[in-house]
């Protein structure tokens, strides 16, 4: 069926499916989840925001966070390998490709965690099956729903949420935002929510044609129930959105408008607790080095404007961005001048709380497994620490055992 229709076709269908199951994908999501409580007797602030950054298609971490000392990599990769004379230098060691220069001046300010060779146990290189493990934070696959979705869960055992708490900005919904009991929205962008719910006599009649209530724990119940939560957030973000103008400059590519839509909600609604957002292209098989240079610099670019506007509107004390993808690519490029799947990666934390800094042991070619970098650091012990420390949750209750977090903030 297609989603393709508008606001006055939802209206003229009529009756409560009309919303519940004809509607884009994100009208049937509610958003749930306000993580406020308090972890290993820090007090966490109420009203910290985590940014969930998802690198979709594997981004080669070699090329992004490059190992210019070791001649290894070099001879690995005679024609990706980014020259020292071009590397944007971190230390001795390690340095930022050259494309990032927004990123590197973030770092230089220590705003900027880069946390090395992190994977997964028995990794995979599947896109599908190594995502599903990012999103669930299951690698044995016990656990089918996403972690910020159990996250949720978890403060639906103390009582309703806002509204709009937490936000994917996606065509459809990450499984990382999919729990038991809650069910999160998310918007291809937030025109949709202008388009959709346009003025008050619209909203009122979508509301109206939900019809009464079905029985508790129905299908039709959830379908309503759905509906009635997505139109919340849309009126409640419909509001606020028109308040706050995004003043910095971003790039007219997936990064840039990602990003200025994030400042929108973050600058406009202080409910907002947690905004997922994902851009793909990072598949580099063949031709990367001109692919990734643009990529990164997007990236790169996009997370400087979103630093300096969250400064600019005395918020960088309370947002944080953690990075991520599926996994890096392997040491050695390929014959068609790009790399193929591979296993550990870097992630990234970045914000004014950040203790900017290396974090976990650098690469090295001396230990490899089957032609890829080992994983050192488990990406749980990075998600227990945006979880613990941050957002004040309990990350051995969402990620279903304990890992340490990794004494980053500040």
């Amino acid at each position: 069926m297609s989603n393709d229709f508008t606001r006055r076709d939802v209206l003229k269908t009529g009756g409560m499916i009309a919303v519940g199951l004809m509607a884009p994908p994100w009208l049937s999501a509610i958003a749930k989840g306000d993580m406020v409580r308090t972890s290993r007797g820090r007090a966490i602030d109420p009203d910290t925001v985590l940014v969930v950054c998802q690198l979709t298609g594997g981004n080669d971490g070699l090329n992004t966070v490059i190992p210019h000392s070791l001649d290894a990599y070099y001879k690995a990769r005679p024609v990706l390998g980014i020259t020292p004379d071009k590397v944007l230098r971190i230390d001795q060691s390690m340095g930022f490709h050259p494309s990032m220069t927004g990123l590197h001046e973030l770092y230089q300010e220590k705003k900027v965690a880069i946390v090395q060779a992190v994977g997964y146990p028995n990794p995979n290189r599947s896109h599908f099956k190594s995502m599903d493990i990012w999103h669930s934070a299951s690698p044995d696959g016990r656990m089918s729903d996403g972690w910020i979705g159990r996250a949720v869960d978890l403060k639906l055992d103390h009582g309703p949420v806002d509204p709009v708490d937490v936000v994917g900005l996606s065509n459809e919904k990450p499984r990382a935002l999919v729990g038991k009991k809650a069910s999160i929205p998310c918007f291809a962008s937030l025109t949709d929510i202008q388009s959709m719910v346009g003025d008050a006599d619209s909203e009122r009649m979508l509301r109206e044609i939900q019809g009464m209530a079905a029985m508790e724990g129905s299908v039709t119940r959830q379908i309503q129930d759905s509906s009635k939560t997505a139109l919340d957030a849309m009126a409640t973000l419909k509001t606020k959105l028109a308040t706050f103008t995004p003043k910095q400059t971003y790039a007219n590519d997936e990064f840039g408008r990602g990003f200025k839509q994030i400042a929108q909600l973050v600058g406009s609604n202080a409910h907002t607790r947690v905004v997922y957002f994902r851009a793909g292209g990072f598949d580099t098989h063949s031709r990367q080095a001109e692919t990734h240079e643009k990529l990164l610099g997007g990236f790169s670019n996009a997370v400087l404007a979103f630093q300096r506007e969250m400064e600019a509107i005395g918020k960088a004390d309370k947002v944080m961005m953690l990075v991520f993808s599926e996994f890096g690519r392997r040491t050695y490029e390929n014959g068609s001048a790009g790399t193929d799947h591979g296993q550990a990666a870097p992630m990234f934390l970045i914000g004014k709380r950040v203790k900017g800094g290396l974090y976990g042991p650098n690469p090295t070619f001396d230990d490899l497994q089957d032609g890829d970098l080992r994983w050192k650091t488990d990406f749980r012990q990075v998600y227990a620490t945006a979880l613990d420390d941050w957002m004040g949750s309990d990350s051995k209750v969402v990620l279903g055992e304990s890992f340490n977090p990794l004494g980053v903030l500040a």
